[in-house]
């Protein structure tokens, strides 16, 4: 296996909670409980820097670095407030930015509340709700291939087709058996919302809408893009959907996601091929890792210089959600491409957690 250093992203996931004074005889919040900006409000608490302790002296050094890469959108969150909230390169904070693959979280997720309601089991077949046929596989091949295989990206169909975005069945061709490899194919994620669709008996925007985007207060809407769809929202919005996973599917005291297996199995290790891969996240502080786009494997963390807990969402031209549990942060970059034009992960993301690294240590 090959060694390339600072190549890609993202990371585990687990929840650590504040201990608690059994000898106190009231209940004092802890300045490290979350906080969850109101539903239906733009409002959202802040923090200074210098009440978190942070180095005061290296914000505006950061802030001019991810200016200089493009950046439009640049947030950080601490216990849930708002410690940095910038913006550049002629956006603001209500424009509408894409998400790009770091939308393939939301889907997860989506899929996640649809097993829990009972309309779907991701180890069934799926061509249980896509219909037999969606591919040009035999009977028996597709029969083989599971709703988490999606998931996984390890469905076997054949990557190296002209357009790995295509969903015809033309281009959906067998190439392995499922679970024999990982590869970044973006055709067999897109199914994904025809499959959960097809579960709910609902079109997959407004059962997405109804039980995730309106429960924690995001804006935003996806934009049919050739064979596939795009998220666009604001960068709170995203910070929003972070601040949710941060606190493992639930918002405030709200639950959206019931089922804390199935949050688990999302944000670890999901399968032998590519250990820094979740249910569609990215994962750190893993051995080895894959790429989009690549068939080899590689030594070394996804982002050396990043919180190994951290779990992420990536997006083509380095749109990036990271949500880190152990320090319970959450930081969202949107904008145009750092420098690599890559499909999610990229060296920006290495370079970045240097720059950030040297703001809050």
């Amino acid at each position: 296996m090959k060694k390339l250093p600072y190549f890609i992203l993202i990371a585990v996931a687990s929840f650590f909670s504040c201990s608690s004074n059994d000898d106190a005889t009231e209940t004092i919040p802890s300045v490290d409980e979350l906080y969850f900006p109101p539903v239906n409000s733009d409002t959202w608490e802040t923090s200074t820097v210098s009440e978190i302790g942070w180095n005061a002296s290296e914000l505006q050094p950061l802030l001019s670095y991810v200016e200089s890469k493009g950046t439009k959108a640049f947030l950080i969150l601490k216990n849930g407030k708002m410690i940095v909230e910038w913006y550049g390169n002629g956006e603001n904070a209500i424009s509408n930015l894409p998400w790009n693959s770091a939308a393939k979280t939301l889907v997860a997720f989506t899929t996640g509340i649809a097993q829990n309601e009972g309309y779907l089991n991701i180890n069934e077949p799926s061509n249980k709700y896509l219909g037999k046929g969606w591919t040009s596989l035999t009977t028996q091949q597709e029969d083989n291939i599971t709703i988490w295989n999606h998931l996984t990206m390890t469905t076997g169909l054949d990557y190296a087709v002209i357009n790995n975005n295509c969903t015809d069945p033309e281009c959906l061709i067998y190439k392995d058996e499922p679970n024999s490899f990982w590869y970044y194919h973006n055709a067999a994620y897109t199914k994904l919302h025809n499959i959960v669709a097809g579960a709910v008996g609902n079109d997959f925007d407004s059962y997405f809408n109804d039980k995730l985007k309106d429960k924690i207060g995001m804006q935003g809407f996806w934009i049919p893009f050739g064979y596939f769809k795009l998220y666009y929202s604001n960068a709170r919005s995203m910070a929003r959907f972070g601040l949710l996973n941060l606190n493992k599917g639930v918002w405030n005291d709200s639950v959206v996601l019931d089922d804390s297996d199935y949050f688990n199995a999302m944000t670890t290790t999901s399968q032998n091929h590519n250990k820094a891969y979740g249910y569609l996240w990215w994962l750190n502080g893993k051995e080895s890792f894959r790429g989009p786009g690549l068939t080899l494997e590689f030594q070394g963390k996804l982002i050396p210089n990043a919180p190994n807990d951290l779990i992420a969402g990536l997006g083509k031209n380095d749109q990036k959600m990271y949500v880190v549990p152990s320090q319970k942060l959450v930081i969202i970059r949107m904008g145009d491409d750092a420098g690599e034009a890559l499909l999610g992960p990229s060296s920006f993301d290495n370079d970045l957690w240097g720059e950030i690294n040297k703001f809050i240590n």
